[in-house]
This record gives structure tokens, sequence and C-alpha cells, in this order.
């Protein structure tokens, strides 16, 4: 099979899998050395799909073949489908050859499960080995790893990536027994926790040498020790598929929050489930609706920065599932109108994050501003927050919302206006 065929299939393969984000790595660049690419410490923003994802990393299936029949993959083993297998060699050309045409800053590699976990394993860590060693790849490396292989395996990938996920794939161990026989829940946490052991002995071990560099006498360039080697510096991430089953969202971010404090995961990424050809009868017919999986994001957004706990975040009337007409800090505000109107001057930083309309930055501002001055309603308007939504949920020195929380439509006030097809004329 021609390579540009290989690489149509397999590209096409891998864009279900949501957990490519390129932050945070170690700056790293090509200055003297042998040779190329950089990660810039921070996202890479290069190229765009039309849904608008950034899709500046080449992002790839080592193959398609899988011999798991996890019920809602396109490429499970009983699935009709197209296949394809790169080899080793395939992949680094790609990614080099993107490279150098400026299309990509990096590589996102995944694989379906062929002979075994371990063999396809090696196969995805060889990639990135032969990337770093034999061509002095400095750009960003994501790998996707397999639960099921040896440790050595994965504490070897850890040394060449920038980040590895281990794909949760489901919130419940229930639901990855219904729908991925195949899979195992305790394994995946096995190899997540083994993940976090590695990359929190990494940073504390290079913790510690910049601590002593810091107090030790500037020594020479021939005394100079080695730098303590890095693992995973970007962390590892997880995926999970909403709406392939019954879990409510309410058990989807406790499942976040125990992957967040258990094993200090980076990030959880969410992904709408999509209905494939062929379809088993477990799974539902339509896809959940797209607004879903933005409202989980927002509300893990509030557990991770906004100081939220996962079990205030979905609301006791709304049985289980974050409303789809407004966000859910505000509808977490909307439920708690007796905590509102904070003073802008005096409100605690924990609660003025609670304000809608109000980000981490926003808060952080006021702060500031607040240590010379008295914020008033003018300091808002500078910061172009939304009034319409924050007004109601604040007070100033020269500004009081009177009784604006009182008001029984105040929801219907605040909640976005539906989207309005554009006409081209």
């Amino acid at each position: 099979m021609l390579l540009q065929s290989k690489l149509a299939i397999l590209a096409d393969a891998a864009k279900y899998d949501a957990s490519c984000a390129s932050s945070g790595s170690v700056s790293r660049d090509s200055v003297g050395g042998r040779g190329m690419g950089s990660t810039e410490g921070m996202g890479i923003c290069h190229s765009y799909a039309p849904d608008g994802r950034c899709i500046s990393l080449l992002k790839i299936l080592l193959t398609n073949f899988c011999q798991y029949d996890c019920l809602y993959c396109v490429n499970r083993v009983t699935s009709n489908v197209p296949r394809a297998r790169f080899t080793v060699d395939e992949v680094v050309q790609l990614t080099l050859d993107f490279y150098r045409r400026n299309c990509i800053e990096g590589l996102f590699l995944s694989s379906g499960i062929i002979q075994s976990p371990d063999y396809t394993m090696e196969q995805v860590v060889e990639v990135a080995r032969v990337l770093r060693e034999a061509h002095d790849f400095r750009g960003y490396i994501h790998l996707k790893t397999i639960p099921d292989a040896s440790p050595e395996l994965l504490q070897r990938a850890g040394r060449y990536a920038d980040r590895l996920s281990i794909n949760i794939e489901l919130p419940t161990a229930e639901s990855l027994t219904a729908l991925a026989p195949e899979k195992n829940s305790a394994a995946i946490d096995r190899s997540m926790a083994r993940m976090a052991v590695h990359i929190g002995e990494s940073r504390a071990a290079r913790k510690e040498q910049a601590a002593q560099a810091v107090v030790s006498l500037p020594q020479s360039r021939t005394t100079r020790r080695a730098s303590a080697p890095l693992f995973a510096p970007g962390g590892q991430s997880t995926q999970m598929i909403v709406g392939a089953d019954a879990t409510d969202d309410r058990t989807i971010l406790a499942t976040s929050a125990r992957l967040y404090g258990v094993h200090r995961l980076r990030r959880v990424y969410y992904s709408a489930f999509s209905p494939i050809p062929d379809a088993a009868r477990a799974l539902p017919l339509a896809a959940p609706p797209i607004v879903r999986e933005h409202r989980l994001y927002q509300a893990d957004w509030l557990m991770r920065f906004y100081g939220f706990t996962h079990d205030e975040i979905v609301l006791p009337s709304q049985v289980g599932m974050l409303a789809l007409d407004v966000d859910p800090k505000l509808a977490w505000a909307l439920a708690h109108r007796e905590r509102f109107p904070v003073n802008l001057n005096t409100a605690p930083r924990e609660l003025l994050l609670r304000v809608p309309g109000f980000g981490v930055q926003t808060v952080d501002r006021l702060l500031a501003a607040r240590r010379v001055r008295r914020l008033r309603h003018a300091d808002l308007t500078r910061l172009h927050v939304p009034l319409k939504k924050v007004l109601p949920f604040v007070e100033a020195a020269d500004y009081r919302p009177g009784r604006a929380l009182d008001a029984a439509d105040l929801a219907a006030q605040l909640a976005p206006p539906p989207p309005v097809q554009r006409s081209l004329f």
C-alpha cells in the first residue's frame, strides 16, 4: 500500500482521540544540536481543523488493526473498515518531512493492539526512540500508552515522550466491562499509578538538583553534573467517552476528580460518543448533544481552577446531569443566590471566583487593583467582563444590584440566545 494511502487511513482513524493537546512540556529547541524541532514550552498552534481544533501535531495511529472488540470503537476487530499499518521508519520519516515543511511541531502517536500489548507498545516506543536518538528530534512527542504493557516499556516511553496518556475510555468499571470486555479498569488504574510515581520522582529529583545548584559554588564546565533525567515532563492525560452508556455527569465528574487527586493527571478529556457503522445494539442510536461535552469541560475547569468540588457542581435538582441551557458556574450561582451579591472590595478570592463572568485573570486583576484604591463600576467596564452576567452578583463602591437577584426570570435573562443561522446576503 502506498504511504499516502496509509496516511489517509491512519490519520482519519486517529481523529476520535481528543487527548492530544501539546501544552505542559519543558522548553526545548535545536540551538547547538545536530537535530531539529522545538517545543517553545507551551501549546503549539499552527494548523487548525475545519471544526476549530488545533492539529499542529501529526496525529496518527501506528495501525488500525486491533485484536480487541470494544463496541464503541470504529477500529474494533469486528469492524468492516480499511486497515493499514505503518512501519517504524515510515512514521519517523513522515514526522520529519512534515516538520521540515513547517506543517507540524510534534507527533501524537497511538495504535490498535496487534499481536500483544507488549509488542505494540515496543513499536510505539521505538518510533520515539529513533526520533530522539537517531535524529535528535527536539519537537513535542505524545505517546498513547497501553495499560497491559509491561512496566519496563511504560518507563521507557516516559524517557522519550513529553506527555503520556492512558485512556480510561469509560467513566465506570461496569461500563468498561460491558462495552470493552478485553480491557481491565484495574490494569488501567495500576498503569496510571506507575506513571504518577515516575513523573513525581523525576520532578522531585530535578527540583532537588536545582536547589543544590543555588547553594553550591559555581562549577566549571568540566565538573558540572549531569541533569536529572526527565520523565514525561508534560505529565499524563486520559480521555472518557461521553454518551456511549447511561452514566450521568455527576459520576463522570466524580471519576475525573479521583483521577486528578489520586494520579495527579494533567488533563481529563471528554469525547462525545459518535455513532459508528454496524454498531452493537448496546450502543445508543444517536450522539449526545455536543453541548454536553462542552458543559463537562466547563465543569472540569471549575474543579481545576475555581475551587469547586465535583459534588457541588451538579445540583440536586438536575438529577445527575449538568444543565445544557446555562453554564455550570451560572447554574450554581442562580441556585445559591443567598451567597450574593459579593462586595468587590472585601470579598475573598475564593468567593470572587464564583461570580458568573469572572475568570481567574479578572479576579487576580481586581485583587491587585483594590490594594491601592476602592473598586467602582467603571473598573468592570475597563476589564471587558460581560456586565449583563456579572452585575446582578456584585456590588462596588458606587454600585448596588438592588433586587436584581430576586427576579423570577433572572435565569432566562442571563441565558445565552439560541444560535441563529446567518444569511449569505
